[in-house]
């Protein structure tokens, strides 16, 4: 009988991968998941509380100080009718300081044709309402004097009105 001759083959090298054994004091020993899945919740909750508390935490210092930042405020009211009368539903307001170039705040009216701004109360504001067919207005608004301020624009077309030609009467309309 002949002699078996053992061959050397080489085991393939696993790559390592994350030990989480470390988690294993957190897991009940008569968990239904194996291993794998309870790290994987695991990781799961964590970047859920992680995120919960990234949303929640701004949320809750901004509660804070909202009354603080809006304590100097000024608002400005504004209706805004057309021609003849009605509200004017679309119509942009955009604000700027006096002094610079750029408008800093906008807002746009809705189907009551009222729109409301809030600035800082330091300093003067000019306002440009614009509307589709109407004529651009401006106005100046000086907050020192109070917190607040109620405007009613009319807003001319830009359109002259037709007149009707006239007839001589007893003609019945006809020339």
């Amino acid at each position: 009988m002949g002699t078996m001759q053992r061959t050397m083959t080489r085991r393939k090298k696993r790559k390592k991968r994350f030990d989480a054994r470390f988690l294993d004091c957190f897991r009940h020993p008569l968990s239904p998941f194996g291993h794998l899945t309870f790290v994987r919740l695991t990781i799961a909750l964590l970047g859920l509380a992680w995120i919960s508390g990234a949303v929640l935490a701004p949320g809750a210092a901004g509660a804070q100080n909202s009354r603080a930042s809006h304590a100097h405020d000024f608002v400005i009211f504004v209706t805004v009718l057309n021609d003849r009368g009605f509200a004017l539903l679309g119509a942009q307001a955009r604000v700027r300081r006096a002094e610079e170039k750029k408008f800093r705040w906008e807002a746009v009216s809705d189907h009551q044709g009222e729109l409301a701004v809030r600035v800082p109360q330091n300093g003067e504001y000019e306002m440009t309402i614009e509307a589709r067919g109407f004529n651009t207005q401006t106005r100046k608004i000086d907050p020192r004097e109070d917190n607040r301020t109620d405007l009613t624009i009319r807003m001319e077309s830009t359109t002259t009105p037709q007149t009707k030609p006239q007839t001589e009467p007893g003609t019945g309309g006809k020339s």
